[in-house]
């Protein structure tokens, strides 16, 4: 699985006109499931993301996690994660699982996310949504399962 993480001071997700999900001081969270991807992927990607020190402490360091904060995350399904611009200029993404397993798997890891004791809202999965935030730093991290 890949994620790019935002921490933001404020996150929210539309569709429709309708704010579907929001989150305040923490994690906007674009996710994307892979070919071959399965759930351990994911349960190793939430856990991460629960240790994840980019917080800062007192002294104004990252050294804490949204664990250790009390914040929230806005988890998004984003399958252009997966790009591929390696020939030509229109991106190809093969290698994104394909819908029904990509759904299934992030489902599975907004769950576990908030299994971690961080309050998740989401995004809908397939969905054209527009997503606004506030980056806090700003801090982007990209990770990989």
């Amino acid at each position: 699985m890949l994620a790019l993480l935002q921490r933001v001071s404020h996150a929210s997700v539309t569709v429709d006109g309708q704010i579907i999900g929001e989150c305040g001081a923490g994690l906007l969270i674009l996710a994307c499931a892979m070919q071959g991807d399965t759930e351990a992927e994911a349960d190793r990607l939430a856990a991460k993301i629960a240790r994840l020190r980019i917080f800062r402490d007192d002294a104004g360091r990252m050294n804490r996690a949204i664990t250790d904060t009390g914040g929230s995350a806005l988890v998004i399904s984003q399958f252009t994660l997966a790009a591929d611009t390696s020939r030509g200029n229109r991106p190809g993404f093969s290698g994104a699982a394909a819908p029904d397993e990509g759904r299934r798997l992030f489902d599975h890891f907004a769950r576990q996310v908030a299994a971690q004791g961080i309050p998740v809202q989401t995004g809908r999965f397939g969905a054209e949504m527009q997503v606004s935030l506030t980056n806090d730093g700003p801090v982007t991290i990209w990770l990989e399962s």
